[in-house]
């Protein structure tokens, strides 16, 4: 009798095991999807070509700037296009999975130009909220920037 109960104890303990390692793996490759989407993300900003995160973006989408003021998937992109960065990179990005939903977080740092011309040297914080669609992929649906003040 004991040693069936120490059979399955070691057989429940296994299976647990397996399912852990399962979870991991799969956490870690959601992981190398989100960082995948959030370098195209940055290469957008590099390339100043807002077109290559439209797919990437939720329809629903809800951008928060640092003023507190929220904006749409379509006048995100479209803000994107009057900003032309000379350079842009993102530092201590983390990325936190919780089943089909991912947080990003990170500083984002990028100079360039406004469309009048106007010199921009952004230095923010950012969250990115990430989920997984009914088709696997993953979009963020929520992005947020706070302005690091010196």
């Amino acid at each position: 009798m004991i040693r069936r109960k120490i059979w399955c104890l070691l057989g429940l303990l296994s299976l647990a095991t397996a399912v852990s390692s399962q979870a991991q793996q799969t956490s870690g490759s959601a992981e190398k999807a989100i960082a995948t989407l959030e370098n195209q993300w940055l290469q957008a900003q590099r390339t100043n070509n807002p077109d290559l995160v439209a797919p990437i973006l939720a329809d629903k989408f809800v951008y928060t700037d640092g003023e507190g003021k929220l904006d749409s998937k379509a006048a995100m992109l479209a803000d994107a296009k009057t900003v032309k960065w000379d350079s842009v990179d993102y530092k201590n990005m983390q990325i936190a999975v919780y089943g089909d939903t991912a947080i990003v977080t990170g500083e984002f740092v990028g100079k360039g130009t406004d469309s009048s011309g106007k010199p921009v040297n952004d230095r923010s914080r950012y969250t990115d909220t990430w989920a997984k669609m009914p088709d696997g992929k993953w979009q963020c649906v929520a992005s947020q920037d706070t302005p690091i003040k010196k």
